[in-house]
């Protein structure tokens, strides 16, 4: 695997959901691997769980960390070709990426959308012109349209809890909050489960919709509680809308999910990708109640993420 940027660039689906899993059981195993390399974590967006847990699957492999929080740390990035940088911009994309790829050997890069322009947010300009400057393999941290590590480890999490010897019937639902979010993880989601052993299903307020491409195999279902009948897992995750680009057009009221919603579920696990607001995408009493598996959900991302780094220090 040369870059991470979605499933597009995985071979083999479920090898590496098994990788993933082997790994959780020696994360030390294969240390020598990453002896003497060193992984660069460049952030433009704010990160927990991603930074932490990619950082600690490094050094579990013996890779050498380097983070840099760019929007706080670095000089002002100029994006565009031809320009005259007589304005607010101080250093170009190309010589910051190629910069970066003399100092590192795998580059991972986090950048979301502006939500303001939908064709600008879905060429994926920057994480594409860091792929062409930096020279050197790209793990994506998650850009404006797709969160690949986080939906491997949701995909792990899945393939560790599914009931034995069924199908799991897996439900992305939207959820309520205060503000516009990006279809990333939604968009990135979906399109693992599409290429997964799983019944799937997508249930919002119509307006919502994904683009066709991230969803192509998934059934759409506008109604709530009859996408829920027998779901073994519901993801809950709010976005704004694709169509009407970056727009809000419902308060969301009676979305959010409840343990009365979850009765007509076969037991469902819930999962959230993290942060979550409490009260508003989830109810208090699930997120503390045995059917959350948002923790152990996020600590499967150290080895989704061990997976990832391991198979492309073997492309090096």
């Amino acid at each position: 695997m040369k870059n991470y940027t979605s499933v597009h660039d995985v071979a083999d689906v479920a090898a590496l959901v098994n990788e993933a899993l082997e790994i959780k059981k020696a994360p030390f195993a294969h240390k020598e691997l990453g002896a003497g390399k060193t992984l660069g974590l460049i952030f433009l967006n704010p990160s927990l769980r991603t930074r932490l847990s990619t950082q600690k699957a490094a050094l579990n492999l013996g890779m050498n960390v380097m983070v840099m929080n760019l929007d706080k740390e670095g000089w002002a990035l100029e994006i565009q070709e031809g320009v005259v940088m007589d304005g607010t911009t101080v250093e170009h994309i190309k010589e910051a990426a190629a910069v970066m790829g003399q100092y590192c050997d795998i580059l991972g890069l986090r950048s979301f959308p502006k939500l303001q322009d939908k064709e600008e947010d879905y060429s994926e300009d920057i994480l594409n012109k860091f792929i062409k400057y930096a020279g050197i393999p790209i793990l994506s941290l998650e850009s404006a349209t797709r969160h690949p590590l986080q939906s491997l480890a949701d995909l792990v999490t899945i393939t560790e809890k599914a009931p034995a010897g069924k199908r799991p019937k897996v439900v992305l639902t939207w959820a309520p909050h205060v503000k516009a979010l990006p279809q990333a993880v939604p968009n990135s989601f979906a399109e693992w489960m599409c290429k997964a052993d799983v019944d799937f299903v997508i249930t919002h307020p119509e307006g919502y919709e994904l683009e066709g491409s991230f969803t192509d195999g998934a059934t759409i279902e506008y109604d709530q509680d009859k996408a829920l009948a027998e779901a073994d897992f519901v993801y809950v995750k709010n976005w704004s809308s694709f169509q009407d680009y970056g727009k809000v057009l419902s308060d969301g009221k009676g979305w959010m999910m409840t343990p009365e919603k979850l009765k007509v579920t076969n037991d469902a696990k819930v999962m959230h990708c993290l942060p979550v607001r409490r009260g508003l995408e989830l109810s208090n009493e699930i997120l503390d109640s045995p059917s959350s598996i948002v923790i152990e959900e996020a600590g499967n991302r150290v080895y989704a993420a061990q997976a990832v780094l391991k198979q492309m220090l073997e492309s090096l």
